[in-house]
């Protein structure tokens, strides 16, 4: 738990973040060998802030195994696989690979070689109708089909040991509709009920934790909100983001609590229920503008619409173009607790990762990784997806190293 415990309301956690900037300063980049860090607990108005400024120590990821065909033949092998929508590292340095066009595991070790292959295709024990994510809930595999509603529980033999029952029917990104991971036997996983709308429910090995995380939503008063587009036409409805504006980010984290972040600068609340905020994480960093033809390719989608059917009505007619880029593409809990941001810079993204005292460790360029998956962490590990020029997934493992000093 947090030193400096809060209680504001969280229908105010977005504006608080809104109508506070932080500084601008030049701290984009971490330096090998050198830290000027500095992380200061301050209380203003009720709300404790913890600021991180000064760059952060140097740390690298450096590669440990890449796991995917190397060419095409006309033999199919373990390592071809036909689209990888989730990965799990589990214990023995083993990769679990979900494969949700075969609808089957994989398991290979830190060097590349097949391990085992279990699942398949159908309904009964062990077998799949989708695959969309993978997690460990302490010493059991839990695979997620929320195709026919089912939470799956493996032993890490791949020996199926029971299911669960979700919500059915789920279809949508694997980067959404997913495990969450917060601790070594702590799990989100995504959940809709008609009653409640969108939420987290946390389970571990035993079952449901009885946690849950409501999403949140952006009120339209919020300053510098580029609004979605909203457009009819014969009796069509087209939304549509523009997708360089700063979204609306949200993860759960252990024991019901939630990072988020909105905005046109790096600022991170953390909260619990709906009424209580623990504390208020910030960075600062330069603001960087948005490019021509960025803004031109966020608007690709609304303005390709507007040709086919210029017809259309729409509200807005435009979008406002902000002064800036946002600072977060994205937010993400390791098992251990830290937090993992992706921070957007134009030289590069970066991942920049705090304990969750929110004491900011280490920044490293951010790994690119292939559309609606995500990295996943387990220790000093984290995996990731991509996909190569000939289409193929391939499942690349990091070590997270600390880059010696500079003598």
């Amino acid at each position: 738990m947090p030193p400096h415990p809060l209680r504001i309301s969280t229908s105010k956690v977005l504006l608080l973040l809104a109508l506070t900037l932080a500084a601008a300063c030049d701290q984009g980049n971490s330096t090998p060998g050198r830290s000027d860090l500095s992380t200061t607990f301050d209380t203003l108005g009720s709300v404790v802030h913890v600021a991180n400024t000064g760059t952060p120590p140097g740390w690298r990821l450096a590669p440990v195994v890449s796991i995917g065909p190397k060419s095409l033949t006309e033999q199919v092998t373990p390592d071809e696989f036909g689209s990888v929508s989730s990965v799990a590292l589990g214990p023995g340095q083993t990769v679990f690979v979900a494969d949700n066009t075969n609808l089957e595991v994989r398991v290979f070790g830190f060097d590349g070689a097949h391990v085992r292959t279990f699942g398949r295709e159908g309904q009964g024990p062990g077998e799949f109708r989708s695959l969309y994510s993978l997690a460990w809930a302490g010493d059991r595999l839990v695979t997620f089909d929320p195709g026919q509603g089912r939470i799956g529980e493996f032993s890490v033999d791949g020996e199926w040991l029971g299911q669960r029952r979700t919500s059915g029917g789920l279809t949508g990104s694997a980067a959404f509709i997913r495990f969450f991971p917060v601790g070594e036997n702590e799990v989100f996983r995504f959940a809709f009920d008609p009653d409640d709308g969108a939420q987290w429910v946390g389970l571990d090995s035993s079952g449901d934790t009885g946690d849950t995380v409501s999403f949140l939503s952006v009120p339209s008063a919020l300053p510098g909100q580029v609004e979605p587009i909203l457009c009819t036409w014969d009796g069509r409805i087209g939304v549509y983001p523009n997708t360089t504006a700063a979204k609306l980010l949200q993860h759960p984290a252990s024991g019901g609590f939630a990072y988020s972040a909105w905005g046109y600068f790096y600022r991170i609340a953390l909260t619990q229920g709906e009424s209580d905020t623990l504390r208020v994480i910030e960075r600062t960093l330069p603001p960087e503008p948005i490019s021509d033809e960025e803004w031109a390719a966020g608007s690709a989608e609304f303005d390709e619409a507007m040709e086919r059917w210029p017809d259309g009505s729409c509200n807005p007619r435009n979008y406002s173009r902000p002064d800036r880029k946002s600072f977060i593409n994205e937010i993400f809990v390791s098992p251990d607790g830290k937090l993992w941001v992706e921070v957007i810079r134009t030289a590069g993204n970066r991942w920049e990762f705090f304990d969750p005292e929110g004491r900011l460790l280490g920044s490293v360029p951010a790994v690119p990784y292939k559309e609606r998956t995500v990295p996943v962490f387990r220790g000093d590990h984290l995996a990731t997806i991509r996909t190569d020029e000939m289409d193929l997934d391939h499942v690349d493992v990091w070590r997270l190293e600390r880059q010696p000093a500079r003598r």
